[in-house]
């Protein structure tokens, strides 16, 4: 069984560095997004991760084993998401 990974793995993380397996480019957690929802019928509380990348080389939607700040490993999954700035990419892992 998958470990239930929670939002207090990913705070230390905050400002550090994303590498997916396979690609070249690094991605920073830029925002841990924990809303509050009264009366979530779960044992974890629904989060999301914000990280950003270099424009252009996108990488695709999927599912990577990604090691953060050359500490720790995790398997998630990643969309890109409509980015307005020219100057960087941004991408969503959304845990519910």
């Amino acid at each position: 069984m998958a470990e239930m990974l929670c939002a207090e793995d990913f705070a230390p993380f905050v400002g550090k560095t994303f590498r997916a397996d396979g690609h070249a480019q690094a991605l920073t957690l830029v925002t841990l997004e924990t809303p509050d929802v009264a009366g979530w019928p779960t044992a974890r509380k629904p989060f999301s991760l914000i990280l950003r990348g270099p424009h252009g080389d996108v990488v695709p939607e999927g599912l990577y084993r990604f090691t953060a700040d050359n500490q720790r490993t995790f398997e998630l999954y990643m969309n890109p998401i409509r980015t307005v700035s020219r100057d960087y990419q941004e991408y969503q892992i959304a845990f519910n």
